[in-house]
């Protein structure tokens, strides 16, 4: 059994870790930091693990984490990279749930995240912690990577047509929307019921900072140079993320072998579920489980729409987590991960 810690426990990330971590057969989850809430207890102020755990929150430093075999940083931008030099010369694996080792040129993070990079030497030890492409290169890594909700999404959905290198290069476009738990647990006037309700907003129209980030892997993917048109919504839901995908096809296919390609690509993947040809996946199928479920469009010939559908909070973030850790220790992929999606 292996003693890990959280740090950033408070917001809907680090306890949805914590709900992941807590029954899993071979961790202990030994340490969640908060520095607002250090000496209170976690279930005092998340009740639904009441029973669960007797953990309190602590406000711990760097040299207070060394003794842990992996931490994961469920916190805001830059908190990673300024602690990591140190706890990686300690000898403890990272899970970064921030985006601060998920670009790799810094420039590029400074200019999407408005702060230089402070770490910029450990950027090449990075690995992109999405198992489905990058599993070998996560198992030997001590840093990774978690990705974005919207760049799993997306990247799935884009990634079989793009090795197989049946997409043109242009036009592709990522029409996506998110429930407002994407936004985090800060109180923000736009967030609130009143506000968020009974209401679809575009945002981030113009340049998001989750577009470098899609269009670096589905260009490493590639093999070549990949723009995409990526427009979020927020949408009035607690949780999932729902991706429309649309590209052009070098030449068309059948219905027949675009699925085929799919479902051989995924077929040994535990945690993408590719369903019958033209079905539609919504965001309740997938709630509170670590899965991405993908279905096939045709319109016209050559036009091809892939759906694609993920809990922002699981699959999108602390599942996938939870998948990189099995992966680091060699465990089976789906261990502490077999949760069935909520229903209602």
């Amino acid at each position: 059994m292996i003693r890990v810690g959280i740090v950033g426990g408070t917001g809907y990330t680090g306890v949805e870790l914590l709900r992941l971590l807590l029954p899993h057969p071979e961790v202990e989850v030994a340490v969640i930091t908060s520095r607002g809430e250090a000496g209170q207890r976690v279930d005092g102020l998340f009740p639904s693990l009441r029973g669960h755990t007797d953990l309190k929150f602590s406000a711990v430093s760097g040299k207070d984490l060394q003794g842990l075999d992996v931490i994961f940083f469920a916190t805001p931008h830059g908190v990673a990279m300024e602690m990591a030099p140190e706890l990686l010369a300690a000898g403890v694996r990272l899970i970064d749930l921030s985006a601060d080792f998920r670009l790799s040129d810094a420039a590029l993070f400074a200019e999407w995240y408005h702060q230089e990079h402070s770490s910029p030497a450990l950027l090449p030890q990075a690995s992109y912690g999405l198992p489905e492409l990058f599993r070998d290169e996560i198992r030997g890594s001590r840093l990774v990577a978690n990705p974005g909700c919207y760049p799993t999404a997306v990247t799935l959905g884009f990634a079989p047509l793009l090795e197989a290198g049946l997409l043109e290069a242009g036009g592709l476009i990522a029409d996506c929307k998110s429930g407002v738990s994407g936004a985090g647990r800060t109180a923000r006037l736009g967030l609130i019921l009143p506000e968020s309700a009974d209401s679809v907003t575009a945002y981030g129209v113009s340049g998001h900072r989750h577009r470098p980030e899609i269009e670096e892997t589905l260009s490493r993917i590639a093999g070549a140079d990949i723009q995409v048109q990526f427009t979020p919504h927020l949408m009035p839901m607690i949780r999932g993320i729902h991706a429309t995908l649309y590209g052009r096809l070098h030449k068309p296919m059948s219905n027949e072998a675009l699925q085929d390609l799919f479902a051989q690509r995924y077929a040994q993947e535990p945690f993408v579920d590719v369903l019958p040809f033209g079905e539609h996946p919504s965001t309740r199928t997938v709630r509170g489980a670590n899965v991405c479920r993908i279905a096939l469009h045709q319109p016209r010939p050559g036009q091809v729409v892939v759906l694609s559908a993920i809990d922002n909070l699981v699959k999108g973030a602390a599942g996938q987590a939870v998948q990189n850790l099995n992966v680091l220790f060699a465990w089976p992929e789906n261990l502490g991960l077999a949760q069935i999606p909520l229903l209602p």
